[in-house]
């Protein structure tokens, strides 16, 4: 393989994270190749265009006054990619090999190729968390009132004004629970322990609220559906399970959020020389995208673990486009 084969940039994922990068990049002639990855059941779905893509409606995307499906806006996203030269690969990016000595890097494709890349740029994201029930992510996937983000989708017209439940014990299950406290009629709080991990400022806070009531010692483990007038599958409730007696029980909620954590998708990464945080997530040593290796760069939900948003993601893969060209120039190859 010779310096002619060797692209000026790589992305690897393709949420609002990588078409952004992608769109700024191709945009300033950098002939980004993006990954986009291929489906799969982990034990959750993940799909190409990430998180969004299980996300039915999204109202908080500046641009959009009426809202847009998620799976839409990652289309156009897309597209807009395309419009300016960007080329789609469908596969994954298995393994990588960083170099340290100003060379370019080397990337293992799922299809038993390779590609070296003066920059590469990682987006990723993270995947929620999930039960692994199957009404659990069937009733994601279809929009049927299951959630893995109350900021995302709590506030949608189809949960206001319904009791809904959100299950897990550490801070992000007492924040998604006190959001959905504007909204719903009775916030209901599962958790499979007689007492939180959250921080007892985050617990105070929650149970404030004269619409939050925690429910013990009680794990999910079925969740039940009706079918609505328009013929759509829709959550009717939760079959629970106290966790000291056995005994089940079932709880009537209009929408159910799972708030037990998320998974960086950082794992093929994990021999790359990489700084990683306590978490997984890919450590970046200041406000721009770089991380500890020249030429490589993160954006979106993989490095951060705070704000998870599509807008948040899209304006870290900007940065990561123009840090990308930026070095590129430097170095004669932009």
């Amino acid at each position: 393989m010779n310096d002619n084969d060797v692209k000026k940039l790589v992305i690897i994922g393709s949420g609002p994270a990588g078409w952004t990068a992608a769109i700024y990049a191709a945009r300033a002639s950098l002939d980004p190749v993006v990954y986009v990855g291929v489906p799969k059941q982990d034990p959750g779905p993940i799909l190409p265009g990430g998180q969004l893509m299980l996300t039915t409606d999204v109202e908080n995307y500046p641009g959009f006054p009426d809202g847009v499906a998620g799976p839409e806006m990652m289309a156009g996203f897309q597209q807009q990619a395309e419009r300016f030269g960007t080329q789609i690969v469908g596969e994954d990016v298995e393994r990588v090999e960083f170099s340290r000595d100003g060379s370019p890097h080397t990337l293992h494709i799922s299809d038993g190729t390779s590609v070296r890349a003066h920059a590469v740029i990682i987006a990723t994201g993270a995947t929620a968390n999930w039960l692994g029930l199957e009404s659990e992510l069937r009733l994601a996937t279809a929009g049927g009132g299951v959630s893995a983000c109350a900021v995302c989708d709590g506030a949608l017209p189809m949960f206001r004004d319904q009791p809904m439940a959100v299950v897990g014990g550490g801070d992000t299950a007492m924040e998604e629970a006190n959001y959905l406290t504007k909204f719903a009629s009775t916030v209901y709080i599962i958790h499979r322990r007689d007492a939180f991990r959250a921080s007892k400022t985050m617990q105070e806070r929650l149970l404030a609220k004269d619409n939050a009531e925690v429910l013990w010692n009680k794990t999910v483990v079925d969740v039940l559906s009706r079918t609505d007038d328009m013929g759509a599958e829709k959550i009717r409730a939760v079959l629970l399970e106290d966790t000291v007696t056995g005994e089940q029980s079932e709880l009537e909620v209009g929408g159910l959020f799972i708030a037990i954590g998320h998974t960086p998708a950082t794992r093929f990464l994990r021999e790359s020389g990489l700084e990683f945080d306590d978490a997984g997530y890919i450590e970046l040593g200041s406000r721009s995208s770089r991380t500890n290796i020249a030429g490589v760069y993160a954006a979106g939900d993989v490095a951060d673990a705070t704000y998870r948003q599509a807008v948040t993601a899209a304006g870290m893969g900007c940065q990561a486009a123009l840090d990308a060209e930026h070095d590129l120039g430097a170095r004669g190859l932009a």
